[in-house]
């Protein structure tokens, strides 16, 4: 079956740290860029960090340098380490397989199944 398989959600305090997983099963993410994404109920899904298969990774401005997104392709398998969270990033966070090799927006061709992430004190 060919999936992604998103987990590391929780509920943290504000201040704390969390790192999410994309693992890929049924596919190997070696060629493709992998997004992360994330979604506040009434709002739409934004996207918040990207990395290609060479490694070269973008984020969201609103971030300011507290997320880092890095890909272990071994594991075949993303990660999003978040860091000094406030309660405006609890949301549902998600991981996508771009359709190319960077993050031009060539479209999602596979999501993961949502992790909520709750920062609260």
């Amino acid at each position: 079956q060919v999936q992604l398989v998103t987990s590391g959600g929780g509920l943290v305090q504000p201040g704390g740290s969390l790192r999410l997983s994309c693992a890929a099963s049924g596919l190997s993410l070696v060629d493709y860029a992998v997004g992360w994404f994330r979604q506040v109920p009434g709002k739409e899904r934004e996207g918040i960090s990207c990395i290609g298969a060479d490694g070269d990774a973008n984020y969201a401005d609103s971030l300011k340098g507290r997320f880092t997104i890095s890909r272990d392709n071994a594991q075949n398998t993303v990660y999003l380490q978040m860091n000094s969270l406030t309660p405006e990033d609890t949301a549902e966070y998600y991981c996508a397989q771009e359709g190319g090799s960077d993050c031009s927006g060539s479209g999602i061709d596979l999501w993961g199944q949502g992790t909520q992430v709750t920062v609260s004190a």
